[in-house]
């Protein structure tokens, strides 16, 4: 016998077996539920109550904790599985399942393990989806896939009190031959689209190399007409001031010619010029020209004289000067 217990009269051992008891009550008794859990309570064998977070009592030795639930979202991995397309190509998938647990007896007592019901279900419904698709679907159609297998985990599992909240495909494998047949397949599709691009931006250049050579066309014509216009304007103007000037000096001739002296001046003048000219005749030539009236130079000034008076007597002959148009 231990020597203490030897020590120890009987009803000091019934006092310290009735403490040991009362510490084993309260802490049966005494229940702290942590913050977003839920535990379940059995009470002889059959459900009595679930407790959520805070302190609870329980009756000793008759209620007992029989399940305890987390109501936080619980993201679970569904197993990779081969699936078969609508084209009987072999594909292996995975994906990520995520759930809430929103009613804790119904998780407790209408199924064993939701988590394992849960990923099968999910797989057999992903099996399902993926049959009605082809292989070049399934990749695009990723998002119509997850819609549909959370509708139908999220009916199958109302009576496990489970909310399904969303389900993600993960991975898509295909067989190494797909992938590779995928992959001549995308870069002629690249290749194919880089040709288009090419095409498409040697056309717009050349293009636009026309465009640039018509509008210079355009501007050079343009250009051309106007100095075409500016040109004739100018020799218009140049004819119509040079005339207006010969008139002008004309007329002050004729005024010149009609004023004292002016008669003895052009005499002058015609028998200089006449003079000038015959010299000028004489030498341009090896044959020498003489006129019949070489002794009478001043009968032929005389004459010449004579028909210049005649021509400017009558001022209606003597041409009028025209004012200059302006230059604007």
């Amino acid at each position: 016998m231990i020597p203490i217990l030897a020590d120890l009269t009987f009803p000091a051992i019934i006092g310290i077996a009735f403490v040991i008891l009362a510490v084993v009550a309260l802490i049966k008794t005494a229940r702290i539920v942590p913050q977003r859990q839920a535990h379940v309570i059995e009470r002889l064998g059959k459900y009595h109550k679930t407790l959520e977070a805070g302190f609870h009592i329980l009756v000793p030795f008759i209620d007992r904790v029989a399940y305890k639930h987390t109501l936080k979202e619980v993201a679970v991995d569904v197993p990779s599985q081969m699936c078969i397309t609508k084209d009987n190509i072999s594909i292996e998938i995975d994906g990520v399942l995520y759930m809430q647990v929103l009613d804790a007896k119904a998780a407790s007592y209408g199924i064993d393990d939701y988590f394992f019901a849960a990923s099968q279900l999910a797989q057999t419904t992903l099996r399902s989806e993926i049959g009605k698709i082809e292989l070049d679907r399934t990749f695009e159609e990723r998002e119509t896939i997850n819609a549909s297998v959370i509708e139908a985990l999220d009916k199958a599992s109302e009576p496990w009190g489970l909310k399904i909240t969303r389900y993600e495909i993960a991975n898509i494998k295909p067989p190494q031959s797909v992938q590779d047949a995928l992959e001549k397949q995308m870069r002629a599709e690249r290749e194919r689209r880089a040709q288009i691009a090419l095409s498409e931006g040697q056309r717009e250049s050349q293009i636009n190399v026309a465009e640039g050579e018509k509008q210079e066309q355009i501007k050079r014509s343009e250009a051309k007409k106007l100095a075409q216009i500016n040109e004739a304007e100018g020799k218009a103007r140049e004819i119509e001031l040079l005339a207006n000037a010969t008139a002008d000096g004309i007329q002050r001739i004729a005024l010149a010619i009609e004023a004292p002296g002016g008669q003895a001046a052009v005499n002058l003048r015609i028998a200089e010029q006449y003079v000038k000219e015959f010299g000028n005749l004489a030498k341009q030539g090896t044959t020498l020209i003489v006129p019949q009236n070489l002794s009478d130079v001043g009968g032929t000034v005389a004459s010449l004289a004579k028909i210049l008076k005649d021509t400017t007597a009558s001022p209606e002959a003597l041409p009028k000067p025209m004012a200059p148009p302006p230059l604007g």
